[in-house]
């Protein structure tokens, strides 16, 4: 199955971008407030250059990595005698509560969140937000998430579907749909929705500090970061940060000197 990581990841990628951005055609939640074009060229950009980056930069994947790391007997899971099923279930789930730390993390240390605003600084926010990051945080994440897949000794299933979920999962949430009310209320309790994360995008600080998962819902109830609702509501939140709001100014190349500006 692994010989065709890329088919399956590229596949699910484009496969859920273009069925949320049909949804977002046919069912918006908030009229979108700049131009769609520059920003999906600035969205759609970054995400090629990230890709081309950890290509070029990373000698492994995570998955390619997991088979290595079983080989050598290195972590935590490869200590232990676990059904299979098992293995994968822990796996998935420690590497979403380390993704919600690290998301955390980029948040509260001021280095890392240079790096981070980037991904905010979005105007508007659909389905390609959730593909507007760094290439250095995009670097970043990535080592953080092969020493923990070394250290825990996570194994390539539980790796490849993690990062299937955190892709897909992720241009879910960022996606400008409508969700009755009724299916968000049950539908948060497992899993992070639109109405849950756009909360996070808030120029308001104390919800941008919020709302830090990705794909399961339950590391914000747990750990304090949880915020049902946006004080302004859906519709009258502002989207964004309060220092970047020119369109101009947020193009692609502006975008990737952005972290080192004053």
């Amino acid at each position: 199955m692994f010989s065709y990581e890329t088919f399956i990841r590229f596949g699910c990628f484009f496969g859920i971008l273009a069925i949320m951005a049909i949804w977002e055609w046919w069912a918006p939640r908030r009229p979108l407030s700049v131009s769609k074009a520059s920003r999906w060229f600035a969205n759609l950009g970054m995400v090629l250059i990230d890709t081309l980056a950890l290509r070029l930069l990373l000698p492994l994947s995570a998955v390619a990595m997991a088979p290595l790391v079983e080989a050598r007997g290195w972590g935590l899971l490869n200590t232990l005698s676990l059904p299979l099923w098992v293995e994968i279930t822990l796996g998935v789930i420690v590497l979403d509560l380390i993704i919600y730390l690290q998301h955390a993390m980029f948040h509260a240390i001021p280095t890392f969140w240079r790096l981070h605003m980037v991904h905010h600084t979005d105007l508007d926010f659909d389905v390609t937000t959730a593909l507007r990051f760094h290439p250095i945080e995009i670097l970043l994440s990535m080592g953080i998430k092969m020493g923990s897949i070394a250290a825990l000794g996570i194994s390539a299933p539980a790796v490849l579907i993690f990062e299937v979920l955190l892709n897909g999962v992720a241009m879910f949430n960022h996606s400008n749909v409508r969700l009755p009310l009724a299916i968000d209320r049950v539908l948060r309790l497992v899993v992070v929705t639109p109405e849950m994360h756009r909360v996070h995008h808030s120029v308001v600080r104390k919800e941008n500090d919020s709302n830090f998962g990705f794909n399961l819902p339950w590391w914000d109830r747990l750990l304090g970061t949880y915020r049902g609702q946006p004080e302004a509501g859906h519709l009258g939140m502002i989207i964004g940060l309060r220092p970047f709001r020119d369109p101009r100014r947020l193009t692609l190349p502006r975008l990737l000197i952005l972290p080192f500006r004053h």
